[in-house]
């Protein structure tokens, strides 16, 4: 099978084949430099005429296709496909300045996050100094329950995703005063999205402050923005009267 190798999974009853065709023609539509003809397809996937010629109809059917004289090529309804990637990326470039400028501004370190697989996934980041024992960088992962990122995400969810996220997770005290009760998390993750933040006090790490705001898309929670200081060094009330604004402002500028 070549480069469409991952069309034989002939072993695998969970496999659908059919899906797995239509994409691989998709994407041998997608990668061409002009358009394709079905024998075209047909040569490059090792797929039946008769099967590329199904997966081009029903593509073209759904508006991802287009057909001319000269073949199949790919239509601007196929680009939504792959929005989310894309503008995660770009969302992900415009935020470093502002997070570099915004760590110059409070000294302190500054992050970009999305949730990704019932995680809090780093995606930008400013670093001012490092206050937790295990570093944070672009790629680090941690949970949504105990971090300010992860319940301004979690805040944006319906309450029935909330709940099915709490009910599928191991909830487990990473401090003292990490909040492990559900229907307690429940209550914050629902007070975070009328107050618009999210402050976790040690919940992480000892010694670790937070305070993150929501990054919207027409109205839509689709990242977060904190900012994470020493408990030593930094007050709740400070936070809340110094350190929110700028967040806020700073969102305000990223928002899609």
């Amino acid at each position: 099978m070549g480069e469409f190798g991952e069309l034989d999974r002939s072993g695998d009853p969970e496999f659908m084949a059919s899906l797995a065709r239509g994409l691989a023609v998709m994407r041998c539509v997608a990668e061409a430099q002009r358009p394709v003809t079905i024998a075209d397809v047909a040569r490059r996937t090792q797929l039946s005429r008769a099967s590329v010629r199904r997966c081009l109809y029903t593509l073209a059917m759904l508006g991802y296709v287009g057909q001319d004289e000269h073949g199949y090529a790919v239509r601007r309804k196929a680009l939504v496909l792959g929005h989310p990637y894309l503008s995660l990326n770009a969302l992900a470039a415009r935020a470093q300045p502002l997070l570099d400028a915004l760590r110059d501004e409070l000294g302190e370190s500054c992050s970009l996050g999305i949730m990704e697989e019932d995680q809090l996934y780093y995606v930008a980041r400013g670093e001012a100094m490092r206050i937790m024992s295990v570093g944070l960088r672009v790629g680090s992962r941690l949970p949504l329950y105990c971090t300010s990122m992860g319940r301004v995400l979690l805040s944006g969810r319906s309450d029935e995703e909330q709940e099915a996220y709490l009910a599928r997770t191991d909830i487990k005290a990473l401090t003292p005063r990490t909040v492990t009760d559900r229907a307690r998390l429940l209550i914050l993750f629902r007070s975070v999205g009328r107050e618009g933040y999210a402050l976790v006090d040690e919940e992480l790490e000892m010694g670790l402050r937070s305070i993150a705001v929501p990054v919207t898309d027409r109205g839509k929670v689709v990242a977060a923005l904190n900012i994470g200081t020493s408990a030593q060094r930094i007050s709740v009330e400070e936070m809340r009267q110094r350190f929110l604004p700028a967040l806020q402002a700073t969102a305000e500028r990223l928002r899609l």
